[in-house]
């Protein structure tokens, strides 16, 4: 397309040499050598203040609480985390402080039931589902909140880059995806030193890890 359009100086990465590259540093190397840029790994999304009050007054988000994200949200069924181990995450987080949880998802049949599920829990009256809601909105509800909890999705991307801490459920990708910004921090399955594609361990995200990597952030 570039030759086609008349373009004359075309910079790209070397062919045939995807398999085992890494996203990051790949990618930075090509821009230092090529546009002698030294790009960080640490995108930012800027949100207008006034768009953060505006989302504060219209949903009533009080800032006496500690607001909480859950992304509970995935691009697939190996990266959405059981309803469960968000629940317990929950209790154990509603014991020590006073909570609100802002559920990010989908309108998925499979991420509808896990809203579902939190939905009829117990903290039922501390959610607020988003499912229904433009991402345009969502960013401003999401720089409201203090911390986010999230599955290896989107959201984890978007509160990462929007200052927020981010502690990011890697259940079945490379590890990569979800610590390559200094926001992020990535919990892997019970068991596993690292994690990647097959690794099939959605069902082995311990909540009590979550929580205490929590407490560490909040301390």
């Amino acid at each position: 397309m570039s030759r086609f359009s008349g373009i004359k100086n075309i910079n790209q990465y070397p062919l045939f040499r995807k398999k085992n590259q890494h996203i990051i540093s790949t990618a930075q190397n090509f821009l230092k050598k090529i546009l002698n840029e030294d790009i960080q790994s640490n995108p930012k999304i800027n949100m207008p203040e006034e768009k953060v009050k505006e989302a504060k007054n219209k949903y009533k988000i009080n800032e006496n609480k500690l607001n909480i994200i859950l992304g509970i949200g995935g691009s697939g069924n190996t990266k959405r985390i059981p309803s469960k181990t968000f629940i317990k995450f929950m209790e154990l987080s509603s014991k020590k402080y006073d909570c609100n949880f802002y559920l990010a998802t989908g309108n998925d049949k499979k991420e509808l039931d896990i809203l579902n599920d939190i939905l009829n829990s117990d903290y039922k009256n501390n959610c607020k589902p988003l499912n229904n809601l433009k991402i345009t909105e969502i960013l401003p509800i999401f720089k409201n909140c203090k911390i986010a909890i999230c599955n290896d999705s989107s959201f984890s991307h978007l509160s990462a880059a929007l200052g927020i801490k981010t502690i990011v459920l890697m259940a079945d990708t490379p590890l990569i995806y979800g610590n390559y910004s200094p926001r992020m921090y990535p919990i892997i399955p019970d068991g596993e030193m690292d994690v990647t594609h097959n690794t099939l361990g959605k069902d082995k995200i311990n909540p009590e890890r979550i929580f205490g990597k929590f407490i560490e952030i909040l301390s």
